[in-house]
């Protein structure tokens, strides 16, 4: 899903939907009627039928639940009564929150630059009071701490989960649930015919192969997927299957889940159908995130390195590719291709089992490929959305599983990407966690001098910032500066870089005249080192302008910007984006300082350069737009305030639509300038339209709402 910001076309569908397999069972019965149950309910749960002796994280785990999940989603989709069908990995926190934050973005036009945890929280509120049907799947759910305080309710909502913990029942708040057991002897034989399209040699003896395999869904499967790409029959598969198990159990002491000895065949005719071996690749894999890893991970060239370490007859992605085919077709995993990148699925029992079988030595070495290849398929602009949300899994994954391994030659760069991945998606609560527990273990693992530590040290204290905890990032950041100082002396630019920080902690915290004193302190080192015309000392003049500003030292602020905005202009050319940011802060000071006529030619201008340089329809340009229309209102040019408020409801309309929050906004100010030079139907009009939308959109008690009441009723008399 791409966010974006413009008119929504209903119905919608959000997520990553797994696909149906082939030769998918829609279990008639076993699983009958569970669409026709959660429509009658609200809620229903997928979890498990436990089996005594069988512990949690086991064989019959891999039960189907995922698979009915998505055909229950696609029946009502397809029913036509539903206008919202969402899709949301709930296996972790950071997920459930970046998938409902782009919901935010798509459904309601939010920000894209908010913090996630709120356009979470503003998702999960609209769902709860929308009357649009909408079904949310919560897939892999079985902590209540992933949803806490974003938990999708409301009257015209559904809610189907999938959990592989039947104990946490617990949170499910009275939805139904249902537990998903082994197939039934018909549905069973229906799997196994349909994989095998009927052939009535390979069908020989396949009432017995699925009896003697337990009817177990995922048993039933990998023996499907092995006869149907081999020369054997039910009954071929059945008499090696027996044998193996027969041996598995004296070795045990008791018969082991027919799926433990199903994944050991189909290991074994994977590596038939590849030449160069399939181990290697399903070891990397089993490190993932088997939820979803994306298919560029596996063919990347740390993993072609990797696969050639186990075989130098490895050919480079082509022989990674054909590693992957050889393992679905011996179905030991799926692959699913979409628009954008196939995704690879593999389910965490044969994971664990494959971990299990691996020596110590080659999982250090998948290991260490796993995170190289990680980095390597990580999108530089974290676009898609849920590729990057992938990648971020995978990782996790991938950490959890090695314990210090990624440590080996210092923190691993992947580590690092996975911080920096949740702070560009504005998951600015799990940032914050992740750069803690990260820089705490670099103390442990490094110590604290080390580069990687005083970066996660840093990045912590960036974190916090953007949380809103000023304290926090100061003291982290003093923290860093000090260790900067001692390591590599005052005037290292990166003592500079971390000084600077401090001073936008300060900034931050509202300690302006702490901050005037650091960063003046910051200007005078990069004049020094750097010279006084280096984009970085102009940088520096500027965030010391912004401190004189918010401690209302406009003079100062304004003799700052006009310095640095003459060098901009010499150094950059007038037009560069870099000078008409400066111009900008610099009509802001001046506006700040009552300087009307000072600041309006150079919004103007602005106005004027962004038009031509980014259109006149792009959002910055709309705003600069509706900030010159508020300052001629001010200076009392009412025709001026007029054309620009005109112009601004009318881009936020075009681009946003008009029942966006932005748009409603404009309408309002728009309506007071109506009001303020006479047109008084026109503002009543328009104030009346705007009050209706603003009310089909928010609760009855929103502040917006009675604030255009409020409006409403001075301009009338009511």
């Amino acid at each position: 899903m791409e966010p974006h910001r413009g008119q929504v076309a209903w119905p919608v569908r959000l997520g990553m939907m797994p696909a149906l397999v082939d030769g998918f069972s829609a279990r008639a019965e076993t699983a009958a009627d569970l669409a026709a149950a959660l429509m009658a309910g609200a809620e229903v749960v997928l979890v498990p039928a436990r089996v005594a002796g069988e512990a949690p994280g086991g064989w019959l785990d891999s039960c189907g639940k995922t698979q009915l999940a998505v055909s229950i989603a696609e029946s009502i989709w397809l029913s036509g009564r539903l206008q919202l069908l969402m899709w949301v990995d709930a296996s972790n926190r950071e997920s459930v929150l970046s998938t409902f934050a782009e919901a935010a973005m798509t459904v309601l036009g939010a920000d894209p630059d908010g913090d996630g945890e709120a356009l979470a929280g503003q998702f999960t509120s609209w769902l709860s009071r929308t009357s649009k049907r909408w079904l949310v799947v919560l897939d892999g759910l079985s902590n209540a701490a992933v949803m806490e305080g974003h938990w999708p309710g409301g009257p015209a909502g559904l809610v189907l989960i999938t959990s592989a913990d039947p104990s946490a029942s617990a949170i499910w708040r009275g939805a139904l649930i249902h537990p998903v057991g082994v197939f039934s002897p018909r549905e069973a034989l229906s799997l196994l015919v349909s994989r095998l399209s009927g052939d009535a040699g390979k069908c020989q003896g396949a009432e017995s192969l699925a009896a003697e395999l337990g009817y177990e869904p995922l048993a039933v499967a990998q023996a499907g997927a092995v006869i149907a790409g081999s020369a054997l029959s039910c009954r071929d598969y059945r008499e090696w299957f027996a044998q193996k198990r027969a041996k598995a159990a004296d070795a045990a002491g008791r018969a082991p889940p027919a799926a433990s000895i199903t994944w050991d065949i189909s290991a074994e005719h994977a590596e038939r159908l590849s030449p160069t071996g399939t181990w290697p690749l399903m070891t990397l894999a089993a490190l993932l995130d088997g939820y979803g890893i994306p298919a560029e991970v596996l063919v990347s060239s740390a993993s072609c390195e990797y696969l050639a370490w186990n075989n130098t007859e490895a050919r480079g992605p082509d022989g990674a590719r054909e590693a992957l085919l050889a393992l679905a077709r011996a179905g030991l995993l799926v692959l699913e291709p979409n628009d954008a990148a196939t995704m690879v699925r593999m389910t965490r029992a044969v994971q664990a089992a494959v971990r299990s079988v691996a020596p110590a030595a080659v999982l250090d070495r998948a290991a260490a490929s796993a995170a190289d290849a990680l980095g390597q398929a990580w999108p530089g602009d974290e676009q898609p959305a849920w590729l990057a949300r992938s990648l971020r899994s995978c990782t996790a994954s991938l950490r959890k599983l090695t314990g210090d391994l990624l440590w080996a030659d210092g923190c691993h760069p992947v580590l690092l990407r996975l911080g920096q991945s949740l702070g560009r998606a504005h998951l600015t609560g799990p940032a914050v966690g992740y750069w803690s527990e990260l820089a705490g273990v670099n103390d442990r693992m490094l110590g604290q001098g080390h580069p990687d530590t005083l970066t996660a040290r840093e990045r912590l204290a960036s974190a916090c910032l953007a949380a809103g905890r000023p304290g926090d990032a100061l003291s982290g950041f003093q923290w860093v500066l000090g260790e900067r100082v001692r390591l590599l002396g005052p005037e290292h630019p990166s003592a500079i870089d971390a000084r600077r920080h401090v001073g936008h902690a300060l900034m931050a915290a509202q300690q302006f005249g702490e901050a005037m004193t650091v960063l003046g302190r910051v200007l005078s080192d990069c004049e020094r080192v750097r010279g006084s015309d280096h984009s970085e000392t102009l940088t520096a003049r500027e965030e010391l302008a912004a401190a004189y500003h918010g401690a209302g030292r406009f003079a100062d602020a304004i003799e700052g910007l006009r310095l640095t905005l003459a060098s901009r202009e010499d150094m950059q050319g007038p037009q560069h984006p870099d000078t008409e940011r400066t111009r900008k802060k610099l009509a802001d000071a001046y506006l700040a300082d009552g300087k009307i006529k000072r600041a309006l030619p150079l919004y103007k201008q602005v106005l004027a350069d962004w038009e031509r340089l980014l259109g006149p329809d792009h959002l910055d340009t709309i705003a600069i737009r509706s900030l010159l229309g508020s300052v001629c209102y001010s200076a009392g040019q009412m025709g001026f305030a007029l054309q620009f408020g005109e112009r601004t409801r009318a881009g936020y309309a075009r681009v946003l639509g008009a029942d966006h929050l932005d748009t409603l906004a404009s309408s309002t100010d728009l309506a007071r300038t109506y009001y303020a030079v006479g047109r008084t139907t026109d503002a009543i009009t328009l104030l009346r339209d705007t009050l209706a939308r603003y009310e089909r959109r928010l609760p009855a008690d929103d502040p917006l709402i009675e604030a255009v009441r409020e409006s409403l009723a001075s301009m009338t008399g009511g």
